[in-house]
């Protein structure tokens, strides 16, 4: 009796359990290729670490440490985290620190530097390490305890996920339509624990059709469906991307023909608007001709989410030779130094503060009501970035709106949410 086949997901992780197989359910050891943390979550990993008692991490070049939510240190408290883990990378010799002003926000900075790539196991102490399953990778947040074992061991105890697959297909895009719409449809039909610790696999016509901004989107916002990782097979633009970033080998592998998924959907793209999730989860959406008359205060357009430089093209796109409302506040944040820079040289940032918004250094702040716009009772913001949930952007009875970049820039000119295609 012939074997069944694997997903993707499974060959990574049997690859990196030095097995020929591995099937859903079972508990697994596997070899990491990176391990991830960031001002938030480093602390408690080093903590844990120093209780190890080993003298030394695993692998000095395997670890990236990326001080970006509370970063440029907004108070004490952030400034005297950021120096612990300044001085564990200094310690131990880590090479992948990013400080401020070669920093960014660490899931738009990693792929970027080729830190991650096709066929690897990323972990990483923050939720939305799963971003890098746009590269054909199995990428998946852990505790920091399990961080400060893996940076001591250079492994992790992983349970092998169910894979969900999920095609869209179809050519025929509607205007403005981008990867975060497909993915807030697809939570918006599935529910926030509809893939939960599952892993969802995306394919088919318009997924090939996505950029790999478009596909890091995606695969950024698994998570927010309860996914333990999301995953794309790679492709020649995936091939594009890393080639020329990567500081070492890479591999591609593909779900076999025969693998056995737990549920497989299937949507058209030509049927997806651009949506809106409404306070206070990511599983409430509407398309964008159904959202009403919702006034915001302010929006923001960055995050790990949409902060990349087809993000912002966008976002000047729709902003270009138009003013920001007077009753809006715009927050641009470029995800990392890098794009920032090459929106500087497109003339983007140009666009954006002639427009009247205020362009970051990169940072996480407001998308976890951190700094750098915090809501105040009652005010409401569109932002383009993952979660929605109460207090998640400040006060408790603030209210917060996901969308695509198109919207929240055409949001911003009008003082309400609104479509792009309203401010042509």
């Amino acid at each position: 009796m012939n074997a069944m086949g694997m997903t993707i997901t499974e060959k990574i992780l049997a690859a990196h359990a030095g097995r020929d197989e591995v099937h859903p359910g079972e508990l697994i050891n596997v070899r990491i290729d990176l391990a991830l943390a960031n001002d938030i979550t480093a602390p408690v990993a080093i903590k844990e670490f120093e209780k190890i008692g080993v003298e030394k991490v695993f692998d000095r070049d395997r670890i990236a440490l990326v001080p970006d939510h509370f970063t440029p240190n907004k108070d004490i408290k952030s400034a005297e985290q950021v120096k612990i883990v300044r001085e564990f990378a200094r310690r131990y010799g880590i090479t992948n620190y990013f400080e401020v002003g070669r920093m960014g926000i660490e899931h738009c900075l990693l792929p970027q530097e080729g830190l991650v790539l096709p066929g690897d196991v990323v972990i990483g102490a923050d939720s939305h390490t799963c971003t890098y399953g746009a590269l054909g990778a199995f990428a998946t947040g852990v505790g920091s305890t399990d961080l400060a074992a893996a940076m001591a061991t250079g492994e992790v105890w992983l349970k092998v996920p169910e894979s969900i697959k999920f095609i869209i297909k179809g050519k025929k895009w509607n205007k403005w339509v981008s990867g975060k719409d497909i993915i807030l449809y697809i939570i918006g039909k599935i529910g926030v624990d509809g893939a939960l610790y599952k892993a969802m696999e995306f394919c088919g016509e318009a997924i090939s059709d996505l950029s790999m901004d478009g596909r890091f989107t995606m695969a950024n916002m698994a998570i927010e469906a309860g996914a333990k990782n999301g995953i794309f097979a790679p492709d020649e633009k995936t091939r594009a991307y890393v080639e020329g970033r990567a500081r070492r080998p890479y591999k591609f592998y593909y779900s076999d023909e025969d693998a056995n998924y737990s549920e497989v959907y299937e949507f058209d793209i030509s049927e997806i608007e651009p949506q809106v999730a409404f306070p206070h989860l990511p599983e409430n959406t509407r398309p964008i001709s159904e959202v009403g008359t919702v006034y915001i205060d302010q929006a923001v357009i960055g995050s790990c989410t949409n902060g990349r430089i087809e993000d912002l093209r966008v976002a000047a796109q729709v902003l270009r030779g138009k003013k920001v409302n007077p009753n809006v506040r715009l927050i641009i944040i470029p995800g990392t130094q890098e794009i920032y820079l090459q929106a500087l040289k497109e003339g983007l940032i140009e666009v954006f503060i002639e427009a009247g918004a205020a362009v970051s250094t990169p940072t996480c702040g407001p998308c976890l009501g951190g700094h750098m716009g915090i809501l105040a009772k009652g005010e409401k913001a569109i932002a383009t970035t993952n979660r929605n949930f109460v207090g998640r952007m400040g006060h408790p009875e603030s209210e917060v709106y996901l969308s695509n970049p198109a919207v929240a820039a055409a949001s911003a000119i009008l003082g309400r949410i609104a479509s792009p295609e309203e401010v042509e």
